[in-house]
């Protein structure tokens, strides 16, 4: 095999492996677990394979300090064998870390914003959650709270 050949069979893998191949090394261990279960729900499903989009994984200041943390969007996620696996009429799962806290919910969007002192995370949820249908525009906000290690928001608590 020539260099050239060599070359371009090494730069056709790493164009077929695509972003999946972007994800961070230093992934943590509860969110690693987190995307090898999403990994084998796909492949559970007619043997799908699993694909990560740009957003995937991100690492966002989710408690304004300083630290990147990380967020897994499952939205940014595609299964080749099922096209809604991750995601449904009230959107698709977010898992948010801080240090060693997981926090997961179910969005159809979300934004991180600074809000005067307080970085908050704006989640598009299901119009149930504010007493209508998936018509109604419904939005939680999340503020992380350093003393309780934990989101804090009016909503009810998830079950």
């Amino acid at each position: 095999m020539t260099h050239a050949l060599r070359v371009a069979c090494l730069l056709a893998a790493i164009l077929v492996s695509g972003p999946a191949a972007t994800q961070p090394a230093d992934l943590p261990t509860p969110l690693l677990a987190r995307l090898d279960a999403l990994r084998a729900d796909c492949a559970g499903f007619e043997g799908g394979a699993l694909t990560l989009g740009e957003d995937a994984i991100s690492r966002p200041d989710l408690n304004g300090d300083g630290t990147a943390d990380w967020a897994l969007d499952t939205h940014a996620m595609a299964c080749s064998s099922a096209a809604s696996l991750f995601c449904g009429t009230g959107g698709c799962s977010v898992s948010f870390m801080v240090g060693d806290v997981l926090t997961e919910r179910l969005a159809k969007g979300w934004r991180l914003v600074q809000f005067g002192p307080f970085p908050t995370l704006l989640l598009q949820v299901h119009g149930t959650n504010c007493g209508g249908t998936n018509q109604n525009t419904c939005i939680e906000a999340l503020v992380w709270d350093e003393a309780a290690q934990r989101f804090n928001t009016v909503a009810p608590p998830q079950q």
